[in-house]
């Protein structure tokens, strides 16, 4: 009988590594078969216009909250009806080096991570000595395929794992699709106000012109806003807006667009 006990006392923790090991396998299990449909996603994509996105979706609900009737501004348009000008003011406001990494600049992001250091280091020593902390803005390192990722199927929220999966999806986006897609995709989708995506609605939203009419100063304008879209909404006059205006007019003839 007190054999019986030792054995039972010595298989305990054998079945719990046993049940911990299979819990282990099916969430990896499930971890892989999320990939692999966010992959099927991605291959659509590739051929198919996306009715909604994660963010639009995010987005809505935002604004029903307030307005149970509100919609959103979204048209898609092809790669051909969207302003050349707008792809370079693009390209050259969130991501120069587009058309040569494979998804990823992490030089951007080193940069990115510098200023971003800098800045806060200068804006603490700024408040101990009660001055006005310096107006820059923060700089984000990631690619148009990161925001694509991120615009398509995740959301505006930070957190590591979030960027984890991003990083994933858009290794993903970058092996199935051609960088005039992503181009494509990313100019459609992209938030541009409050409720306003693409660059089709961005373009009567703010110009009344269609995307295809839009010219230098119209396209690095509203490339200006990406970074905080439903701010310059409300802000149209703000001075920096303007200022980062004229200094994507001026990266305009050096962009590359595919």
């Amino acid at each position: 009988m007190a054999r019986a006990a030792r054995s039972r006392g010595r298989s305990w923790p054998a079945r719990l590594a046993r049940n911990a090991a299979k819990t282990i396998g099916v969430f990896i299990l499930l971890v892989l078969l999320y990939q692999a449909w966010l992959f099927g996603w991605v291959v659509w994509y590739a051929y198919r216009a996306p009715a909604s996105t994660a963010v639009m979706r995010a987005e809505l609900a935002r604004l029903q909250q307030s307005d149970p009737r509100r919609t959103l501004s979204y048209r898609w348009v092809g790669y051909d009806r969207i302003s050349n000008q707008l792809k370079r003011a693009a390209i050259a406001a969130e991501d120069a080096n587009f058309v040569e990494h494979g998804g990823v600049d992490w030089d951007a992001i080193e940069r990115a991570y510098a200023h971003n250091r800098e800045l806060a280091e200068a804006t603490e020593r700024a408040l101990a000595r009660g001055r006005k902390p310096p107006r820059q803005p923060l700089h984000g390192g990631s690619t148009i395929t990161q925001q694509l990722a991120k615009n398509l199927f995740l959301s505006n929220s930070r957190s590591y794992l979030r960027k984890g999966q991003e990083l994933v999806i858009t290794y993903m986006i970058e092996l199935v699709m051609s960088k005039r897609r992503i181009l494509e995709l990313y100019l459609n989708v992209a938030e541009w106000g409050e409720g306003v995506f693409g660059a089709e609605a961005a373009a009567r939203h703010y110009f009344n012109v269609s995307a295809a009419q839009l010219n230098a100063w119209q396209a690095a304008r509203l490339a200006a806003m990406l970074p905080r879209p439903r701010f310059y909404d409300r802000n149209r006059g703000s001075a920096y807006l303007a200022s980062r205006t004229d200094t994507l007019l001026r990266r305009l003839p050096a962009s590359t667009i595919p």
